[in-house]
């Protein structure tokens, strides 16, 4: 599914979520996001069965400032498909999925300490 490329240029925390929607930077956006370090970017998967080497594109090509990847797959765990986790591994980013509240705070921590995290995050009913 083609989306324009809706995003904030700066890589922000998440502060909030919920029916829908991801709030940060003063700002709301409707569906999924990646939070990259390119900036927060509107993402086109609602369901984990739509995460696949296509939907991350965008990760893939800024791995090399990427070390973790955390999916957040929604309100309940996924297990990532074998294939896509090498994927990310060979482009050299650690991947783990966790509902997508869990997801998002971990990427706040990390986001704060300095690390070189990014998060796919699929919107919460």
């Amino acid at each position: 599914m083609a989306m324009p490329d809706a995003h904030l240029p700066t890589q922000v925390p998440i502060d909030g979520y919920g029916r829908g929607a991801f709030h940060f930077a003063g700002m709301a956006s409707s569906g999924s996001i990646l939070a990259l370090p390119s900036g927060i970017h509107a993402w086109a998967p609602r369901v984990p069965a739509e995460i696949d080497a296509e939907a991350l594109a965008r990760v893939l090509a800024e791995a090399g400032r990427i070390e973790l990847l955390l999916i957040g797959t929604g309100p309940d765990p996924w297990p990532l498909p074998d294939a896509l986790r090498w994927q990310l591994r060979d482009a050299g980013v650690s991947v783990d999925t966790l509902p997508t509240r869990s997801a998002a705070s971990t990427y706040n921590v990390l986001l704060a300490e300095g690390r070189a995290v990014a998060a796919a995050l699929l919107a919460l009913p």
